[in-house]
């Protein structure tokens, strides 16, 4: 083992073959109540009292206070305890007892202490209990990711994704992964990321709806769960330019069918962060009150009344103009949970959107705009059916028809209504925690300025 520098420093341990204790994890020691254990992980934080210490150790699944007395612990212990550096890493030995003072309720007495990597004093750990300006965290957010909130925020992203998947695999639908590197756009020319594709080019995906409709017809329910990229030179809080979507599609399906599925989907997600995810809501702060309003069915609106709900709140908003931030936030305040605004326009949505049949100026798709100003995290709704209108609308868009050959060709061999949505991972973490804004959402955002770390 070495210090900071390199130089090698003595192991304070327990004797050479002797029985260790077991290793286990902070989140579950109420398990090891008066019981020996090993905790590995890193100096949080220390504090002295004369002839007592107390360490309080982290090892990425919670918190724990060590109590080392200087008459219970070797000299040698001791000394190394007191003079342990923030992030330095360790292998710690000794009682569980419960307390319920302590953070997490349980704390250890000490009585065995290895250092493994010491952080040096000349370079102590830049992230201190002080104020530091979003900059600093940011250049240096690989060291950020270390703090009880981001671990917090991180461990919700987990659940947010793990529920995803429960609840898609639970419905029959089948995971399909689609490709990153794609021959043509997906959501609009302007927006991709062009890269060099041997003597070609390509781009990076912005979305894997075109080969989940594919998928679709093969399997009848599929998902992707990916990254997508999108070159807006945006420096909003909700936009990044790399960000994950999950994104269900079914055939024989309309856009009720993906109204439905939306509601039921996001309901189950929310309410599978509140059952597990307690703890880290609590550490975030999160007013859990208005996640618990979340459940089905959710407020529906066309567009055509949003547009009159956002004049009605003085907005100067004219019909056929597609909603921004503000406008979301305006709409979003008028209700307690999720509400899914219908039938865009069709000039401001994708060529692949079905027409409303009683109304062609207007398509059957759907926005799912989160409570409390957090915009849209859901955006769908049904595929168009007929080849010779999905021809049509190429055309009309000036699109590459030889790099949309291959998706006509769904139109041409059994072609059934389909529809489906992408919902954005980052954008419901944000709502969900209750964040001001997604670059705290991954652990390592894209965003228009920044590509480090």
């Amino acid at each position: 083992m070495t210090e900071g520098n390199g130089a090698a420093i003595p192991a304070v341990g327990p004797e050479e073959g002797k029985d260790l204790p077991p290793v286990v994890s902070i989140e579950n020691i109420s398990r090891f109540e008066g019981q020996e254990v090993t905790v590995q992980g890193w100096l949080y934080n220390l504090r002295q009292s004369g002839k007592l210490l107390f360490p309080i150790f982290r090892d990425g699944t919670g918190l724990l206070q060590g109590i080392v007395a200087k008459k219970a612990v070797s000299p040698e212990v001791f000394a190394l305890t007191r003079e342990l550096t923030q992030e330095s890493s360790l292998i710690v030995r000794g009682t569980v007892r419960a307390d319920s003072r302590a953070v997490g309720g349980y704390e250890m007495d000490v009585t065995q202490l290895e250092l493994v990597q010491g952080v040096p004093v000349e370079e102590p750990f830049p992230i201190t209990p002080k104020e530091h300006g979003v900059e600093f965290l940011m250049h240096h957010r690989h060291l950020w990711l270390r703090s009880q909130r981001q671990n917090a925020i991180l461990r919700i992203r987990h659940e947010i994704s793990k529920a995803c998947r429960d609840y898609l695999d639970g419905e029959g639908f089948i995971l399909v992964d689609t490709p990153i590197l794609t021959p043509a756009a997906c959501e609009g020319t302007t927006t991709l990321f062009e890269t060099q594709y041997f003597d070609d080019k390509a781009f990076l995906t912005q979305s894997g709806q075109l080969y989940s409709e594919a998928t679709a017809a093969a399997f009848g329910k599929v998902y992707c769960f990916g990254p997508t990229f999108r070159a807006e030179k945006s420096k909003t809080r909700r936009h990044l330019t790399e960000f994950w979507m999950v994104e269900p599609e079914m055939a024989f399906a309309t856009l009720e069918d993906a109204m439905k599925l939306a509601e039921r989907f996001v309901t189950f997600v929310v309410q599978r962060v509140l059952a597990n995810r307690k703890r880290e809501l609590e550490t975030l702060g999160r007013d859990v009150s208005r996640l618990e309003q979340v459940e089905v069915p959710f407020p529906r609106i066309s567009y055509d009344e949003a547009v009159e709900i956002l004049r009605r709140k003085g907005s100067d908003f004219e019909w056929g103009g597609d909603f921004g931030g503000t406008d979301e936030t305006l709409l979003s305040e008028e209700f307690p949970k999720p509400v899914m605004v219908h039938r865009f326009p069709a000039a401001i949505k994708a060529f692949y959107m079905e027409p409303d049949a009683s109304r062609p100026e207007v398509v059957l798709g759907v926005d799912v705009l989160a409570p409390e100003g957090y915009g849209e995290i859901i955006g769908g709704g049904q595929r168009i059916a007929d080849r010779n209108l999905l021809h049509r609308r190429i055309q009309e868009q000036n699109l590459p028809e030889a790099s949309f050959d291959w998706y006509e060709d769904l139109r041409k061999y059994g072609s059934v209504p389909h529809a489906g949505f992408g919902m954005g991972i980052e954008r419901v973490v944000a709502w969900i925690c209750g964040l001001e804004h997604v670059r705290e959402t991954i652990a390592f955002p894209r965003m228009l300025h920044r590509m480090r770390p």
